[in-house]
């Protein structure tokens, strides 16, 4: 099998039988033409299926002398890996030459999340004299009253907002649905912005069922809603580097905080392993641990 076939088939692979995002499949596929690239400049030329595990070890061990990123390496080896099980899968391969790649170690970063009180002085520095103040409330509200990723908030539809449930149907990564309970003032601001902002927009319309919408009356872009928290942040005095994801930890930490169970966290935030929701306990224990440094009279007197 040549490397067009083979990098057609797993590119199937990955959106049919992996039901992966666009995205991440692009991502997978720039990361193996990077094998490819490799196994052509080899002499003799190698075709996939001529793949061992050393050519793949001293490949991978190349790419991370070019200094790229642990997290890039670790991904390089995911689709590796994805690529030669699929090329099993079609009977092209016996065995897996990848099955014994090593990945990475990488370090946990804990990610910057908000207080409640952050979040309060966030939301009062909205403009409400704004034609769109109602909107960019609600965009708030829902970020961090469901955790939703930007994406799911830029895709949300009228038709999804179930309101007499307490819920709304959300589209996550590879096309998951999920249902997320949504909170009352969360429903009270989309609700205000439904009726007295987004009627007065010139909806267009394949556009129609789109719940956020720009001036235009186009779909709003992840990037408006990232300016509109960056502009948000500056105008509330508050330093620490944000962005619409910080709502998402905001609400999880928020959750396991208030002793929220992980295995609910983790349905509402659509993590796919608790292992991802898990970090949230860790974020919980650092931020006891900052609170007991500040403020414990042994913590804080000098000896």
């Amino acid at each position: 099998m040549d490397w067009d076939d083979a990098m057609s088939n797993f590119r199937m692979y990955l959106k049919l039988e992996r039901a992966l995002s666009d995205r991440t499949v692009d991502a997978y596929l720039r990361d193996l033409h990077k094998l490819r690239l490799f196994s052509e400049d080899l002499s003799p030329t190698r075709r996939p299926t001529d793949l061992d595990l050393e050519t793949l070890q001293i490949f991978v061990t190349q790419v991370a002398r070019s200094g790229i990123k642990t997290s890039s390496q670790a991904r390089l080896i995911s689709a590796i890996r994805g690529f030669f099980k699929c090329l099993r899968l079609e009977k092209a391969m016996t065995d897996d030459p990848a099955e014994l790649l090593e990945s990475p170690r990488i370090g946990r970063k804990l990610p910057t999340f908000l207080s409640v009180q952050e979040i309060d002085q966030l939301i009062a520095a909205i403009d409400m004299s704004h034609p769109l103040s109602h909107r960019d409330r609600a965009i708030l509200e829902v970020l961090y009253g469901c955790g939703l990723r930007v994406s799911e908030l830029c895709g949300l539809r009228i038709s999804r907002l179930h309101f007499s449930e307490g819920f709304i149907r959300v589209i996550g990564k590879g096309d998951k649905e999920r249902l997320v309970p949504i909170g009352p003032e969360a429903m009270k601001q989309t609700n205000i912005y439904l009726s007295l902002v987004r009627t007065t927009l010139p909806v267009r319309k394949k556009d129609e069922d789109r719940a956020f919408l720009n001036a235009r009356g186009g779909p709003i872009s992840r990037v408006s809603v990232f300016n509109l928290v960056k502009k948000l942040a500056a105008a509330a005095g508050i330093r620490k580097v944000i962005g619409p994801h910080t709502f998402r930890h905001s609400f999880a930490t928020h959750l396991v905080e208030g002793g929220a169970d992980l295995r609910a966290v983790q349905e509402m935030l659509g993590h796919a392993s608790i292992t991802t929701t898990e970090i949230y306990t860790h974020l919980d224990r650092e931020y006891l641990r900052s609170n007991i440094m500040q403020f414990h009279p042994r913590a804080t007197r000098k000896r």
